[in-house]
């Protein structure tokens, strides 16, 4: 039993999931636990992936495709054919480091936006793998940002709500046709 699901990293013309915008509603709900890792769900992982590299993402979390289930791909390298994404199912993250970090992230759900976030610089994530195999990781730099802000995703919450500097948050989504109203503060 291989250990990876196989996807080739290229863009489809017609990528199998349509990823939905900052505004619709299926993107600030709550994704619910998986309880069983079967076929069904490594398919999903599958139809994610090809979903995530066409559209030049290296990140996607299943409730940006309508499906409330805590599920999220990650792939910081996705010009890199020998590094396998990663799969994270239910994932917890069990530590945070003191050390923060400031950077700029942007969101397949929310094109052309890009803006700086404060987050821990590392994690340590434990989750369940696409075969149903517990796991644990320890992240920093850009995977531990991109695990963080993809798991933001199952709980309804958007990059966009920790940006703290409300100018330029404004400004760029102004700029790339989103209402700021659609943005919910994280205080």
């Amino acid at each position: 039993m291989s250990s990876q699901i196989l996807v080739e990293k290229k863009k489809l013309d017609q990528p199998p999931l349509e990823i939905h915008y900052l505004g619709d509603r299926v993107l600030r709900q709550n994704a619910k636990r998986i309880a069983r890792v079967d076929s069904e769900i490594r398919e999903l992982v599958r139809e994610m992936l090809q979903s995530m590299y066409s559209a030049d993402g290296i990140g996607l979390a299943a409730p940006q495709v309508a499906i409330q289930k805590q599920l999220i791909v990650v792939d910081c390298e996705p010009d890199n054919p020998a590094t396998p994404p990663v799969v994270l199912i239910n994932p917890t993250i069990k530590k945070y480091s003191r050390e923060l970090s400031v950077f700029q992230e942007g969101c397949l759900s929310i094109p052309g936006v890009y803006l700086e976030v404060k987050r821990p610089e590392a994690i340590e994530v434990a989750y369940k793998d696409e075969h149903g195999r517990p796991k644990t990781l320890t992240a920093n730099g850009l995977l531990s940002r991109c695990i963080q802000h993809e798991m933001d995703h199952l709980t309804g919450v958007l990059f966009v709500d920790r940006v703290e500097n409300s100018l330029a948050l404004t400004e760029e989504l102004t700029k790339h046709g989103f209402s700021p109203k659609a943005v919910h503060k994280l205080t």
